[in-house]
């Protein structure tokens, strides 16, 4: 962009009546009624992705209200028993003085439009933070930087997209790795998982690769398609640019047109259909202003001609990589919003999912779900084929799961899903893809992805769930003015290209400690899990079992973490209507703690000397209006005990005396608390045994967030 035009755009984006116009339009937009003619997802007509750049969701949205962020009450311990957290911090950075490093905010002005550093994000360096699911290596693999986040004050428009619309907390990128093999899962279904056509492939080499992408089966079914990008350079690798990326960060695609990394659309003809969808572009280095960037988006919506299904790749200046204000791609989402909502036929049968394509080397505090390894490290009953990396000595990447890998964010801006909604259901990047075979499959033969792995289709959903298909939300929501976001100079920023943060790093400018989330709870959609995990301790052989059952909808993966260290975590993939179960050898005392979806956990404390407690606790769900839990504790010992259950919710203490044998039933409403509980059982004169259980109980109808999240005062 000429400095001229720069200057005239900065004055007409500055001016009162288009920066006034923002929030206007885009509110009018969202009281636009869903196109509502079946009901069903087929009102959907065009879904739209937008595909940012590396930011894990801890870092954005963290301390928004009501998601699974800083004040989980059930996250994990790390193998010295601190929380999740405080990741060991060795070397001591930061001249702190203290061996952990807790999550941290840079104290600057106008954080959302700093240049903060980037962190590894590579494949070894992410598999060796997750350190076979102790997840404490963080610091030690990423850097401090790690452990940096923004709050709602440093990215409003993000937070306020997530209020008005709906954001999901445990969709996951798709590999342990960087960008491309991240999209490449979004593009294709898996990133050559089976070693044909150049994968697998876990790095940025963008080698050229053979495999079957998922815009090639649409163009075979005649769903339409494209991918909107400004071409910078050339979409081409001839010269000094490459598909795409190009030294000026304003222009381009900044590679991130994955598909271009595939020899049948690099040697696709002008002309062709895989050349008119993905290697077509607007040209703004050939005269134009940035907004010129949006033009064929821009016509399109115009004319009614969006196609079905279509991608957006930023430039790098607007991709929110983590090098670059994340506030400039605020800009950019809002031009993008501002122009599918400049028509309301088009923008009531359209979805625009916006989500970030792996998590730089950004620290989440959720253990992602990964398939088991080997024979000691858990148990599936879905095939886990293509999924677990085995280096045979061929290659510099260690061995460990392709998947998943850290939580990233998704907002789902549409219609369907206003109203300040969370989706917990686990997603990743395949999802997108099976979103489209939901929509589009019953029409059009074909759409059935092959590349996605057993293992990987039954864990993570295919989308549907975030949405209201038959009764859409009307609710008028305004948005923040995102004008002042513009950048200011259409150059690089030096602190990026040399790989330094353009701010000193010192005691003096980070504010540690643990974050506070903002109070309160939000709507929650219905979620398809319903599991019955039950442990038992076995005197005879010093064991214990754990049985996982899963009487719900959708396939689950459970983490079992030891207080012991030197036990390595387990994984269990136990697909619905399935069960599995498993054994842990016991020394003389157990602490076995089991993780599952949506803040699931059954923790298991005892031991089994002469004289321990044995009890048998199992729960059952009565799913009522907003449902209730009942619990059966059988005395199982030779002796009678006080067993005392605490609801963590309440305060509130409930006891009896059970002679052995003797069965105790008993039902919590959960009605205060739209069906989330937490239930600890103790017996009196055994302080080692202790059997907790938390969760929520599923209705089939939407809820709200977990209220200690919320950090409400709960009452009976």
């Amino acid at each position: 962009m000429k400095s001229s035009d720069r200057r005239k755009f900065i004055k007409i984006m500055g001016s009162g009546s288009l920066a006034a116009a923002l929030p206007l339009s885009i509110s009018k937009a969202l009281a636009t009624p869903a196109n509502n003619r079946t009901g069903t997802i087929a009102d959907v007509e065009h879904i739209v992705i937008l595909t940012q750049e590396n930011q894990s969701f801890d870092h954005y949205f963290g301390t928004l209200r009501g998601v699974r962020g800083f004040s989980d009450p059930r996250a994990v311990n790390l193998p010295n028993g601190r929380p999740v957290w405080f990741q060991p911090n060795v070397p001591d950075h930061f001249g702190l003085g203290a061996d952990e490093l807790p999550p941290f905010r840079v104290k600057l002005p106008s954080l959302g439009m700093t240049y903060l550093p980037g962190t590894a994000h590579d494949w070894n360096s992410s598999h060796r933070a997750w350190n076979f699911g102790q997840y404490d290596q963080w610091v030690a693999n990423k850097s401090p930087m790690t452990m940096a986040y923004l709050k709602r004050s440093d990215i409003p428009y993000h937070f306020a997209l997530a209020d008005a619309f709906t954001i999901c907390d445990a969709y996951h990128c798709s590999v342990m790795g960087p960008t491309d093999p991240n999209r490449y899962h979004m593009w294709t279904g898996w990133t050559g998982n089976d070693g044909l056509g150049g994968g697998p492939v876990f790095s940025n080499a963008e080698d050229g690769y053979g495999w079957k992408t998922y815009p090639e089966r649409l163009e075979e079914a005649g769903v339409s398609w494209k991918v909107y990008q400004d071409v910078g350079d050339g979409l081409d690798a001839i010269g000094s640019h490459f598909w795409g990326w190009t030294d000026n960060a304003y222009i381009g695609n900044y590679g991130d047109n994955s598909l271009l990394y595939f020899h049948q659309y690099q040697d696709a003809k002008p002309g062709t259909p895989l050349a008119i969808g993905a290697k077509t572009g607007t040209n703004i280095a050939a005269g134009g202003t940035q907004l010129n960037l949006f033009d064929q988006l821009r016509d399109d919506v115009k004319n009614g001609k969006l196609p079905q299904v279509s991608w957006i790749a930023s430039p790098e200046a607007y991709s929110e990589h983590a090098n670059w204000p994340a506030n400039f791609g605020a800009w950019y989402i809002t031009q993008v919003l501002d122009i599918l909502t400049s028509n309301p036929d088009v923008w009531s049968k359209t979805i625009l999912f916006i989500n970030w394509d792996e998590n730089d080397g950004g620290f989440d505090h959720i253990v992602p779900p990964t398939p088991p390894m080997g024979s000691n490290g858990g148990k599936s009953t879905v095939d886990t084929i293509n999924e677990v990396y085995v280096n045979n000595g061929s290659s510099s990447f260690i061995s460990g799961p392709i998947g998943f890998s850290a939580r990233v964010p998704l907002l789902a801006i549409s219609p369907w899903s206003k109203g300040g909604y969370v989706n917990s259901q686990v997603f990743d990047h395949t999802s997108m893809i099976r979103f489209i075979e939901q929509r589009f499959g019953p029409d059009y033969p074909g759409l059935i992805e092959p590349n996605i792995t057993p293992w990987r289709r039954a864990v993570a959903g295919d989308l549907t769930s975030i949405f209201n298909f038959a009764t859409p939300n009307a609710l008028k929501v305004k948005l923040p003015n995102t004008a002042s976001y513009m950048p200011p100079e259409a150059n690089s920023n030096p602190s990026y290209k040399s790989g330094r943060p353009s701010y000193p790093v010192t005691p003096s400018n980070i504010l540690v400690g643990l974050p506070v989330q903002e109070q309160g709870i939000r709507p929650a959609r219905a979620l398809p899990y319903q599991f019955n995990v039950y442990g038992a301790s076995s005197f005879s052989d010093k064991t214990f079992h754990i049985n996982f059952n899963n009487i719900g909808l959708a396939a689950a993966v459970f983490q079992v973490r030891s207080g012991d260290a030197a036990v390595l975590p387990r994984s269990y993939t136990v697909e619905a209507g399935k069960s599995l179960a498993d054994t842990w050898n016991v020394d003389s005392t157990y602490d076995l703690s089991v993780y599952g979806p949506n803040g699931y956990l059954r923790s298991f404390k005892g031991n089994i000397a002469v004289g321990a407690t044995s009890l048998d606790v199992r729960a059952s769900y009565l799913s009522e209006e907003r449902g209730s839990i009942s619990l059966r504790i059988t005395n199982t010992d030779i002796k009678g005990v006080d067993v005392i259950v605490l609801d963590a919710y309440t305060g509130v203490e409930f006891g009896q005396y059970l002679a052995p044998n003797e069965v105790l039933d008993h039902v919590w409403s959960l009605y205060n608390f739209n069906g989330w509980y937490d239930l600890i059982v103790r017996v009196t004169g055994d302080s080692a045994y202790e059997s907790r259980l938390a969760g929520h109980v599923e209705t089939g109808r939407d809820s709200t967030t977990d209220p200690v999240i919320g950090g409400l005062t709960l009452k009976g």
